[in-house]
C-alpha cells in the first residue's frame, strides 16, 4: 500500500489566529482554550477518583467526541474542493496542530459500496497516555479516551454514519505508540461493549435532569413565568418585567419607554396576557402609521356622513379595545388636536365619534409608548403638558440591546429555531466566532434588528451546518482585536485582515481584473511555499483549475 501523504497544512495554520487583546484563540470560527496538559491531566484523576473509572472514561469521550465533530466541521469547509483522503486527514492534522499526539497514518480506505470506512492510524507522545502513566504508572488497558472520541467523532461526522475507533495498542501499556482502529460500530464484535461510551448514562442523566427541574421549580416560585415571547436575565430587563408584573394587578395606564426595535409592543402585549383583561381584545395602533386627517377616525371612530367618502358609521379603536388593552405606539407623533381628545377619554372614560353628539364609554387600559423624549417635545410645545403627566403616571424603561448583551445568547437560541420552523431547515447552531460578532454589534435596531439579522443567517446557513460570521452581516462589522497567526516554524506573526468590502477596495484601487488575478495568484503559491495544492486550496479550488489560470497568466 502506497504511504499516505499529509497535504501542506498552511490552509489549516491559517484558521489559527491570536487575539490577546480580546482573550480569544480562533480555530476557523471555532473558539479555542490553550490549557495546560499538567491541568487536564489533573481534572483527568479527579474525575477518575470521584465517579469511577467508568463514568471518567464515558464523560472524557463523549467530550472528545464533541470536539471531533466540530473540526469535522472545518474539514468540510477548509478543504471542500480537494480530494477526498486530502479533506478527511484535516482531522489527523488538526490533532496535530491542538497537540493531542503526533498522529501518523497507516492505512486509510473509505467510499465504496455501503460507506465503507477503514482507518489506522499511530499516535506518537500521546499526551493522554502519558498523563495517566504520570498518576497510575503503567497499566494493561488502553486510556486514551478522549483521543479516541474525538477520533470517532470526526469520522462519525464527515462518514456521516457512526465509525468506531478503538485504540488495539496504547503506550500506556508499554508500547512504543499507542495505535488506533476505526471502523463501522456494526463491523465490530466488541460494539456492544464499547458504544455506551459514547452515550449519555441514563443514571447519571436523570440525575441531572432531577437536578434541573428542581431548579427550574425553584426558579419559578422566585420569579412568575415569563412569557415566551420575553427572554433576558440581565438586571434591567428583569426590572422592567417586573414592573409590568406589577401593573397587570391593576388598571394603570402605562407609558413604555425605550428606542426603536427594543420590544416595546411585545412587553404591551405581555401585559395584556397576565392580567384580567387577557380573555377582551388587545388592539394595536402605529400612530406615526397614519395620516393626521385620519387618526381622529381611526382612534374614535366616524358617524355615517361626518365627511366626504364616510358612507357607514365605524366604530374606532378604542370601542374595539372595549374590555381590553389598547396599544398606542408612536404616541408622541399624535397632532394636538387628537392630543386633547386622548386625554378627554383618560379623565372621562368616554369617547365621541366623528360626526355625532352622543358620548359612548369605553373600558380600556391604555398602554402608550414612545422612543422620543416627551419632556422635550413638551417644552418644544409639540405634546400637551396635561397629557404627558396623565401618561408618565407608571413609566417603564426597557433596556437598548446593547446594555443586555448578556441576553444574546438566549434570545439567538430561541430565535434560530423559530426561523428553522418558518423557512423549513435545520440549522446545527451557531459559530462561536458569530456569537462572539453579535455581542460585539452596537445593535442600533435593538431586538428588531436581531431578528433580521438571524433570519438572514438561517436562510443563508447550510442545511444542517453552522451559522457564520459571513451569513449575519453584510455590511462593516465592530473592528476587532489584533491578530496574530501562527506561521510555518511555530511563530506567531500579525494576521492580515481582510477588508470588509473587498470589491470596492478593489474598484477603488484602480488596479485592472487580470493584474489583480495574478498578484492573487502569485500571493497564494507564495504563502504555500510553491505547493500548488495548498495553494489552490487556499484559492478555493482544485490544482489542475490553478494550473490552467497559472499557464493562462504567463501565456
Amino acid at each position: 500500500m502506497p504511504t499516505i501523504q499529509y497535504p501542506e497544512s498552511a490552509d489549516l495554520r491559517s484558521l489559527l489566529r491570536f487575539a490577546a487583546e480580546d482573550g480569544h484563540i480562533w480555530l476557523g470560527e471555532h473558539r479555542m482554550l490553550l490549557l495546560h496538559a499538567g491541568a487536564m491531566s489533573e481534572l483527568r484523576k479527579e474525575l477518575i477518583a470521584s465517579v469511577g473509572q467508568q463514568q471518567a472514561r464515558r464523560i472524557l469521550t463523549r467530550m472528545g467526541f464533541a470536539s471531533g465533530m466540530r473540526d469535522a466541521e472545518l474539514a468540510r469547509k477548509t478543504r471542500r474542493a480537494s480530494d477526498p483522503a486530502d479533506a478527511f486527514v484535516v482531522g489527523p492534522q488538526l490533532h496535530m496542530l491542538e497537540g493531542c499526539a503526533r498522529v501518523e497514518p497507516v492505512r486509510l480506505e473509505f467510499g465504496g459500496p455501503g460507506n465503507g470506512f477503514y482507518g489506522e492510524f499511530l499516535w506518537h507522545n500521546a499526551w493522554e497516555a502519558e498523563a495517566h502513566v504520570q498518576a497510575f504508572g503503567e497499566v494493561d488497558h488502553p486510556v486514551c479516551w478522549m483521543m479516541i472520541g474525538y477520533a470517532s467523532g470526526y469520522t462519525s461526522a464527515f462518514m456521516g454514519r457512526f465509525i468506531l475507533f478503538k485504540e488495539v495498542e496504547c503506550a500506556a501499556m508499554g508500547r512504543d505508540h499507542c495505535r488506533i482502529v476505526g471502523r463501522p460500530a456494526e463491523d465490530w464484535p466488541d460494539a456492544a461493549e464499547l458504544t455506551p461510551y459514547f452515550e449519555a448514562d441514563s443514571i447519571v442523566g436523570r440525575l441531572l435532569e432531577l437536578r434541573d427541574e428542581i431548579e427550574a421549580m425553584r426558579h419559578t416560585i422566585a420569579s412568575p413565568r415569563r412569557t415566551p415571547d420575553l427572554i433576558g436575565n440581565s438586571a434591567a430587563f428583569l426590572h422592567a418585567y417586573d414592573l409590568i408584573g406589577r401593573a397587570a394587578a391593576t388598571n394603570v395606564s402605562v407609558l413604555l419607554l425605550g428606542e426603536t426595535g427594543v420590544g416595546k409592543e411585545r412587553f404591551a402585549r405581555t401585559l395584556h396576557e397576565t392580567s384580567a383583561r387577557k380573555d377582551a381584545p388587545f388592539v394595536a395602533v402605529n400612530c406615526a402609521a397614519l395620516p393626521d386627517e385620519l387618526i381622529e377616525s381611526e382612534l374614535f371612530g366616524v358617524e355615517r356622513g361626518a365627511f366626504t367618502g364616510a358612507h357607514a358609521s365605524r366604530a374606532g379603536k378604542f370601542e374595539r379595545a372595549h374590555g381590553g388593552t389598547l396599544f398606542l405606539d408612536e404616541v408622541g407623533e399624535l397632532p394636538l388636536p387628537a392630543q386633547a381628545k386622548l386625554l378627554r377619554v383618560l379623565q372621562e372614560g368616554e369617547i365621541e365619534r366623528l360626526g355625532d353628539e352622543r358620548t359612548r364609554k369605553v373600558n380600556v387600559r391604555l398602554v402608550a409608548a414612545t422612543n422620543v423624549d416627551l419632556q422635550k417635545a413638551v417644552n418644544a410645545s409639540t405634546f400637551r403638558r396635561d397629557l404627558f403627566y396623565r401618561l408618565n403616571v407608571y413609566p417603564v424603561t426597557i433596556p437598548p440591546l446593547r446594555e443586555r448583551t448578556g441576553d444574546i445568547p438566549a434570545l439567538v437560541d430561541a430565535m434560530v429555531r423559530r426561523f428553522e420552523t418558518l423557512h423549513g431547515k435545520r440549522i446545527a447552531g451557531i459559530s462561536d466566532k458569530a456569537m462572539h460578532a453579535l455581542k460585539l454589534h452596537p445593535w442600533p435596531g435593538n431586538v428588531r434588528e436581531l431578528e433580521n439579522v438571524l433570519e438572514r443567517g438561517v436562510i443563508l446557513a447550510p442545511q444542517n451546518g453552522l451559522i457564520e460570521v459571513e451569513h449575519l452581516f453584510m455590511g462593516a462589522l465592530v473592528e476587532p482585536a489584533q491578530e496574530h497567526a501562527l506561521s510555518a516554524d511555530g511563530e506567531l506573526k500579525e494576521a492580515h485582515k481582510p477588508a470588509q468590502d473587498l470589491a470596492s477596495a478593489v474598484l477603488a484601487s484602480g488596479v485592472s481584473l487580470e493584474d489583480f488575478e495574478q498578484r492573487l495568484l502569485n500571493r497564494a503559491v507564495e504563502q504555500a511555499n510553491g505547493n500548488l495544492a495548498a495553494a489552490a486550496r487556499l484559492l478555493g479550488m482544485t490544482r489542475p483549475q490553478l494550473t490552467y489560470r497559472i499557464k493562462k497568466q504567463a501565456g
